[in-house]
This record gives C-alpha cells, structure tokens and sequence, in this order.
C-alpha cells in the first residue's frame, strides 16, 4: 500500500469532520444565524442525554462477547496507558506555559483523550480494502476491524465519560467560581485578612483583643470540631461527585451494553433479524447514529466564536500537536512491541495495529460536548480541534505508513 493511497484512507474521515463542522460554522454565522449559542446549548444537552448514550449501548451490544472480552484484555490497558500519558504530559504543559487557571483541564483532555470512535470505525475497515494490506483477505478483514473499532469506541467511551468528564467538570467549577470573584472584586481599601461577617458589622476594635485571646483556648475544641466537619464534607462532596461521574448517561449506557453483549439470552432477545426485540435494539442505533453530526455542528459552531475570541497562546497549540502527534505515537510503538513479545497480544497484525493507531488520534469529539455542557472553554476547544483535525491527515497517513512497514 503506496503513502498515497493512506492519505486517502487517512483524510476521508478528517475530510467529513472538517465539512460538517463547516456546516455547523455557517449556520451560526451572521450569514445564517439560525443556529445560535442557545440551540447549540440545547442540542447538546440532547446529545449528551439520549444520541450518545445510545451510540455507546448499541455499538457494545452487537460487538461484544466474553470470549472476545478474555482475549482483547489488552486494549482496555493500552487505551488506559493513552490517558495516563496524555494527561501527564498535559500537566507539564500547563506547568510550563501556565494558561489560564481553567484551561488547565481542558489541555490535559486534549492532550489524552483521542478519537477512538467514528475515525476508526471509518479507518480501520478502509485499509482492510487496500491493495497489498498486511491484514489477510478482505472480508475477513473488514469484520475483525469492525469489531475491534467498536470495541475501541466503547472502551475510549468509558475512559472519556469517567476520567475526561471529571477533567472538564472540574475546569467547569473553577472557571464559574472565577467568574464568580471577578463580579464580586475586594475593594482596595479592604484588609484581605478581616473577617467578613454576615450582617455587615466592622470588626471588633481593639479593646475587646484581649478578651478574644482569652477565649481563644476555650473555642480550640470546637475549631477541631470545625475542621473534622470539613474534612468529612469534603470527603461527602468528593465521593458525590464520583457517584455523578459514574452515572452519567453514557457511563449507564455502557454497562448497560457490556451486560447485554456477555449475556447470551439476553442478546438473542434484542439483536439479530429473529430477535423478538430487535425493534428496540434497531431504534437505539438509529438514534446513536445522530451523534456524530450533531457533534461536528456544535463544533463547527462554536469555532466562529472561538476564532473571535479565543486567546490561545500558538505555542500552546503547537505543544498539543507536539504531544498528540511525535511524543504519544513513539511510545505506541514501543507499548505494542514490548507487550506482543512478552505473549499479551494474539498473532494478529491488524490488531496489534489499531492498538498502535489509538496513541495518533485526534482529541476526542466529546471534549467539545463537555466543554458546551459545563460552559468552560468551549471557543479554546473548537481552536484546538481545528488545527489538531488539521493535522491529523498528514499524521495519521505518517503513522500509517510507519505501523505497516513495522506489522509487513
């Protein structure tokens, strides 16, 4: 297979990406403006709600079983080993090019999360059709490819639905409580260390400091009541907002789906063309098929503001390509090597190359849904994602070609 013919199979699914988001940016322009931040809003509480939670279920569903379970073990590890990576590597970014305090999660996103969805699902088939593939013939191909996307798309759905979803909620938080402060700014002739009391009284002048420091001792008791109080609050609030983030929509819908597709009663009742249910099963998948566009237009929308008011450093976005693009796919290649010849991996070279595409992906499209749905960073994400989708078909041809001259 020729570097032409992989930039072709690598650009089409970036091509789409790209004119949907078009779509998106031109109704939202002043050309259009029929899509403007509130239908974006609503459209993406929807999508967030109903079309992905739908996409993960039905892709889960139909793909997996136990026994394909016990034998792909590894790629939920080498999907994890991405997220870990990326997520350090975008702390160091942060650290060193310190942006602002709230985007600091948004990076890290970026920077770990990929495209294990849709690009594959179109990726991963296309190079099964191509002349002189390493991957056996073509049919065969193509259904082992189908599986391993899905399966890919459903564990990177999990990852990002748990650990990005926490990312972004948390940049969501900061940044409202810094919006907060900038509203409520401390006057220049306040003393930052006086007591604020709740019904406006000044402090206590200077002749009642000595009683104070006398009652003092007799508060340290409930001070450490105080403060135990705290910590167990926090911890409350900690382990509540773990609870949300584990049921969230598509966190539901994708145990939902394994529990389905392990248990074989259970799918025979939804899928396939004698299922007594499959009407259901049938209806889900159409309705997860929306997810994909619905996406792209909020992100196409979101761009024509992030163009005009984004304030992104370059060397920002250029670390981000950095990572996602040179750092992240050599130490695929080293990850896949060392586990195919410690005996993790079967003998196949298809598989062994989707676990080695997985670390050249793009951010994931759900990043932009988070950023809508928490209202933080949503111009940074659509700039990040134009230039990274950008990038990502003469990077993805790169890697391409590098990962079937290692499998050939």
């Amino acid at each position: 297979m020729g570097l032409f013919s992989l930039f072709v199979v690598a650009s089409r699914p970036i091509l789409q990406v790209l004119l949907m988001a078009l779509v998106g940016a031109f109704l939202s322009s002043g050309y259009s403006n029929i899509f403007k931040s509130d239908a974006r809003r609503d459209m993406n509480k929807v999508v967030f709600s109903v079309f992905t939670p739908a996409l993960i279920y039905s892709s889960l569903a139909e793909t997996v079983t136990i026994q394909e379970i016990i034998s792909w073990w590894f790629m939920p590890v080498n999907i994890g080993i991405v997220f870990v990576i990326g997520t350090i590597l975008g702390w160091l970014i942060v650290k060193i090019l310190r942006p602002e305090q709230y985007l600091e999660g948004v990076v890290m996103a970026t920077c770990s999360a990929g495209n294990l969805g849709n690009l594959l699902l179109i990726i991963i088939p296309a190079i099964c059709d191509e002349d002189g593939s390493p991957f056996g013939e073509t049919s065969i191909c193509k259904t082992r490819a189908l599986s391993y996307s899905s399966l890919s798309m459903a564990l990177g759905s999990f990852f990002i639905w748990s650990h990005t979803y926490s990312l972004m909620r948390k940049s969501g938080i900061l940044y409202e409580k810094l919006r907060h402060d900038d509203e409520l700014p401390i006057s220049s002739d306040q003393n930052p260390d006086t007591i604020k009391v709740e019904d406006g009284e000044a402090s206590k002048g200077t002749d009642q400091d000595a009683e104070n420091q006398i009652i003092v001792p007799l508060l340290s008791g409930e001070e450490l009541g105080k403060k135990k109080s705290k910590f167990w609050e926090k911890l409350n609030d900690t382990l509540h907002m773990i609870y949300e983030e584990l049921l969230a929509p598509p966190n539901i819908a994708a145990i939902i789906g394994f529990v389905i597709g392990v248990i074989p009663w259970l799918k025979s009742l939804l899928i396939g063309d004698t299922a007594p249910l499959r009407v259901i099963q049938d209806s889900l998948t159409s309705l997860g098929a929306g997810t994909i566009p619905c996406i792209t237009l909020i992100l196409g929308g979101n761009l024509m503001e992030g163009l005009r008011k984004s304030t992104l450093k370059p060397m920002l976005i250029l670390s981000i390509l950095f990572i996602k693009y040179i750092i992240l796919p050599l130490v695929g290649i080293a990850i896949v090597k060392a586990a195919a010849q410690l005996g993790f991996l079967p003998k196949d070279p298809l598989y062994h190359y989707l676990l080695m595409i997985q670390f050249s992906l793009p951010p994931a499209m759900n990043i932009g849904t988070m950023a809508q749905l928490f209202n933080v960073g949503q111009d940074e994400c659509s700039v990040i994602f134009l230039w990274t989708y950008l990038a990502a078909t003469p990077a993805l041809s790169f890697w391409s070609t590098i990962y079937l001259g290692i499998l050939s």
